[in-house]
């Protein structure tokens, strides 16, 4: 059989070879001599798009594995508080974005608890995360009461994203709501993000978001009850851009208390099959606490 006519064409990007193109022609046609022009044209470009799928690729598996060193499950601070979370990206992984939890422990017994959302998606969105959860830490430890460790982090916020103006305007600001917990008082304090519920009767107020500068963060204490959970939860569980947020506040309401023996994982389960939207347009991160003695 007469052999057949093959041509291999390197695939190059960024100056690194990264494949070939192997193309066959039967011995009845034509030589490749005319079309190698066109073929390498062909190629170069099809190493561009092989180069950007799989930094694509990369960036996605990065973002993912920041996400999941960032949000680990929180511990039990002190022997009387047990605590669940869950985080549910939305989309896929390249769309991982800002939201977050932390559970900080404080003196006399106390435990603060913190949920939040950062603007925007990908790695800026998680490294900004990351950001902000070590000024948390840093201004927990000066024990001051949730809303003024939100003007602080306002002011601190502020001051980080003024020395960033590659970030376009906004980029880093975030909302949080922390919440000091022990026995059976929780005082909080909120930042753009809905308030928190107790799942007896949840409610929601905004305040501006962190990064502002402009503070007028105020404090709240919501009683608890021997038994009551303290629900956390960025607005991705209950907005819907077909449905007033009051229906979702709502759903939530209807719940109800849990029983004394169920579990928060079995809680947070049943919350999130009940409440989030059948195709979440948001990242979704929730943070159970319950009193326990």
């Amino acid at each position: 059989m007469p052999p057949a006519h093959a041509v291999v064409l390197p695939l190059r990007a960024r100056g690194q070879l990264i494949g070939v193109l192997s193309l066959l022609r039967a011995a009845a046609s034509e030589p490749f001599d005319e079309d190698l022009p066109l073929l390498q044209a062909l190629a170069d470009r099809a190493a561009v798009g092989v180069d950007s799928a799989r930094r694509f690729g990369l960036s996605q598996d990065l973002t993912m594995e920041l996400q999941r060193a960032l949000l680990a499950e929180p511990g039990n601070p002190h022997v009387n508080l047990e605590l669940a979370s869950r985080y549910l990206p939305c989309g896929s992984s390249a769309m991982v974005g800002g939201d977050w939890f932390e559970t900080i422990r404080l003196s006399f017994g106390r435990t603060l608890l913190v949920i939040g959302d950062v603007m925007g998606h990908g790695v800026d969105a998680a490294v900004d995360m990351s950001s902000y959860r070590t000024l948390l830490r840093y201004v927990a430890a000066t024990d001051l009461p949730p809303h003024r460790i939100l003007r602080q982090l306002d002011r601190l916020t502020a001051q980080s994203d003024a020395t960033r103006p590659h970030l376009p305007a906004g980029a880093g600001r975030t909302g949080a709501r922390p919440v000091h917990l022990r026995q059976r008082r929780a005082p909080a304090a909120g930042a753009d993000l809905p308030g928190p519920a107790d799942r007896a009767a949840p409610g929601a107020h905004r305040t501006r978001p962190l990064g502002t500068g402009l503070g007028g963060y105020t404090a709240a204490v919501h009683p608890l009850q021997p038994g009551q959970v303290l629900l956390l939860y960025t607005d991705g569980l209950i907005e819907r851009r077909t449905e007033d947020i009051d229906a979702s506040l709502a759903r939530l309401a209807r719940l109800g208390r849990p029983r004394p023996s169920s579990g928060l994982d079995e809680l947070l389960d049943q919350v999130l099959a009940s409440v989030k939207p059948a195709v979440p347009e948001d990242d979704i991160a929730v943070l159970a606490a319950r009193v326990l003695g």
